[in-house]
């Protein structure tokens, strides 16, 4: 599979069917059972302490779980400003005030610096780690089901920030609600198997393959959801 650059490439498929490990198997955090994983020309490595500094910031992952990048003894100055120190080599007052500016970013209070991930609600940790991830500037970013863990309202608004974040870059969106995906510039319909579907949203639907079975399943399931009238 080649993703082109700029693109958004959507991978959806049942539980079990190797979407998210396919995500861990591009960063590093897994090695391939065959093949190899390529950006820009060259291989990389399939052990992520075995990547240069620029490999490690031009790839980037964002969790369904924002616990997993957010270390819980460090307070949300340390969080967002180590990798600031570490990428950009920032410190100080640099380093402060570059924390301050992308909490504003992503709407956060800039008194927030002094609280732990403990204190976060499921949104704002993950509006802490999506400011881990501006601050990298990454070529490819990696979404893994980033906002399915919300609830409704704060989903919309994460995906909005995920948009502005995702806008001039590519992008490898993990999903399983389908509706969240119908504009990516192409879909892969995974089985445990492998790839057994590829296209666009309306080029699958009117294929009524794997997907379109998918499709169905879940506006149905929605529609169930609808609650009757009290009245």
């Amino acid at each position: 599979v080649k993703v082109q650059k700029g693109k958004t490439v959507a991978v959806v498929g049942e539980s079990g069917s190797g979407k998210s490990t396919l995500a861990r198997v591009i960063t590093g955090l897994l090695p391939p059972f065959e093949g190899n994983v390529g950006f820009r020309g060259e291989l990389l490595s399939p052990a992520l302490a075995n990547r240069g500094r620029e490999q490690l910031r031009s790839i980037q992952m964002i969790y369904q779980m924002p616990d997993v990048a957010l270390n819980p003894r460090q307070k949300i100055s340390e969080i967002v400003g180590r990798p600031l120190e570490f990428y950009l080599g920032l410190k100080g007052d640099k380093r402060t005030t570059a924390v301050n500016r992308l909490l504003e970013q992503i709407e956060l209070p800039t008194d927030y610096v002094d609280r732990y991930p403990a204190q976060l609600s499921g949104g704002e940790k993950q509006r802490v780690a999506i400011a881990r991830t501006i601050l990298k500037n990454p070529k490819i970013l990696i979404f893994d089901e980033a906002t399915s863990a919300l609830d409704t309202h704060t989903e919309r608004a994460i995906q909005a920030n995920l948009g502005d974040l995702a806008k001039g870059r590519t992008t490898l969106v993990i999903a399983h609600r389908l509706s969240t995906v119908v504009d990516a510039d192409e879909i892969l319909v995974l089985n445990a198997n492998g790839i057994v579907e590829q296209g666009r949203h309306t080029e699958l639907i009117g294929r009524g393959g794997t997907y379109a079975g998918m499709w169905q399943r879940q506006q149905e399931y929605e529609n169930a959801l609808t609650l009757p009238s009290l009245n």
